[in-house]
């Protein structure tokens, strides 16, 4: 693997040349200019990782070589250099998009800590530019979204059955995508060009159903004023859809088979009938095999629809699909609105794997629509997110601690156990600092270091006046 290349730009000379060290001895290709205008030409040239740049330079400053760089190369990562005096321009700079600064003089740590998060940003955004090139690379009829060996093994299914007569039984929990998989058949098989008609079973009463799929004459029942052809005569050529299909009453269900049976529908009220030429996709989240066992469902009925079965996996089932999954419902959600959300940070990602997902790809889509709604800046983090999904993922970590399991992704430092671990006694005593540090075993000045070292703010002095809450 290539060392990430990083461009220093300051026109202090012995600083300029104490930075390239300090990053060369850390592994990193690094090239120094004395000027804005050097580092702009060189970034013309070719692919650069990270610019680190004073602010106050020559005729071309700091800022112009931020605005160069987003303009020319919007994934790479830049740090503003800049002394204590001179902060407001480094506060400017992050406004105009710079990644972060570094306040002269800056510790060695300070800096390896800042060029190692401003490369793994500059990494993740062009991971959500490869996700986004992957997106739009895919077929414009096909809306499925994935790669995991579970729908790989559902796409071999689809593209055996499309250019088949054969009906299809679609299965799997709600929130799957199980129309459109029946759209995926129907678009990429011959009947294409014909009408796909959706029909929710469990939608509407029986009757009105009925009067739906099959029609109905003049006269047939109050309110029907005129003769009214069915959803089975409007797909005639095309696909009907039959979605909920283990919501059908029994007698929907003998005139369904009588259709697929002779490829006839009689209206409610006709007294004739009329061919037609309809290939059925159905889909069910219920069990039929036990519906046809407690005598719910026709058996006949199953068989006639289990001609071709695609079973399809949970969202917990195919967690590898989410980073993509929630890069397609990111460029849906924001397409037309002023301010584009680029991508995802990498806890956003942890959090959203570690979800169980009842509500599976639907309820996922929703996630990600809401935090696009909500969310002030390019990337989504974890605020972003649903609180479901916030408090599931800690819930699910803490579980996993007290048993002591440290597998999967909690496999935790004992400083982040200890910091889990004091939020945790802030929250049960209602941030109560002398109960808090009592549960501890340590005193109240124990109590502040260990919040300040952990980036928590407790709201006063250790002398100070109590409060009630953190």
């Amino acid at each position: 693997m290539q060392p990430a290349k990083i461009l220093v730009a300051d026109d202090d000379a012995v600083a300029r040349e104490l930075l390239a060290d300090a990053l060369k001895k850390e592994g990193y290709a690094v090239e120094a200019f004395a000027s804005g205008e050097g580092v702009i030409t060189r970034g013309r040239q070719g692919r650069v990782d990270l610019v680190l740049t004073d602010i106050r330079m020559g005729a071309v400053d700091g800022l112009t070589v931020l605005r160069e760089f987003k303009r020319m190369s919007p994934d790479t990562a830049v740090v503003v250099l800049t002394a204590f005096g001179s902060l407001e321009g480094a506060i400017e700079a992050i406004k105009q998009g710079a990644y972060d600064y570094l306040a002269k003089p800056f510790k060695k740590e300070d800096l390896k800590l800042v060029v190692k998060r401003s490369l793994d940003h500059c990494q993740l955004v062009r991971e959500n530019a490869r996700f986004r090139e992957e997106l739009k690379s895919k077929d414009e009829w096909s809306p499925l979204v994935g790669s995991s060996p579970a729908m790989l093994e559902v796409y071999k299914l689809v593209a055996r059955v499309t250019e088949s007569k054969s009906t299809v039984l679609v299965q799997g929990e709600s929130g799957t995508g199980k129309e459109l998989i029946a759209r995926a058949i129907h678009a990429n098989g011959p009947r294409r060009n014909k009408p796909f008609i959706p029909v929710n079973c469990g939608a509407l009463p029986d009757t009105l159903l009925e009067s739906e799929m099959f029609g109905y004459e003049k006269g047939a029942f109050t309110g029907a004023v005129g003769t009214k052809a069915g959803l089975f005569e409007a797909a005639n050529g095309g696909t009907l859809f039959l979605d909920e299909i283990g919501e059908l009453g029994p007698a929907l269900q003998v005139k369904l088979l009588r259709v697929m049976q002779d490829h006839e529908v009689r209206r409610v009220g006709g007294t004739g009938s009329v061919k037609v030429d309809v290939r059925i996709i159905a889909a069910t989240n219920r069990n039929l095999e036990q519906f046809v066992k407690e005598e719910k469902f026709r058996d006949d009925l199953y068989y006639r629809l289990n001609v071709v079965r695609i079973t399809l996996p949970s969202l917990a089932e195919r967690r590898e699909d989410i980073p993509m999954l929630a890069h397609h419902f990111l460029q849906k959600s924001s397409a037309g609105l002023p301010s584009v959300v680029r991508g995802l940070l990498p806890e956003t990602i942890a959090l959203l794997k570690q979800y169980r997902w009842p509500g599976n790809v639907r309820e996922l889509e929703n996630a990600i629509e809401r935090a696009v709604s909500l969310s002030h800046g390019p990337l989504l983090t974890p605020e972003d997110l649903p609180e479901a999904i916030r408090q599931s993922a800690t819930a699910e970590a803490d579980a996993k601690l007290s048993r002591g399991d440290q597998s999967d992704d909690v496999c935790l430092t004992l400083e982040e156990v200890e910091k889990r671990h004091l939020i945790r006694v802030l929250k049960e005593t209602k941030g109560n600092k002398v109960k808090a540090a009592k549960i501890l075993g340590v005193d109240r000045r124990t109590l502040y270091r260990m919040a300040e070292r952990f980036g928590l703010d407790l709201g006063d002095e250790p002398d100070g006046t109590e409060k009630e809450s953190v």
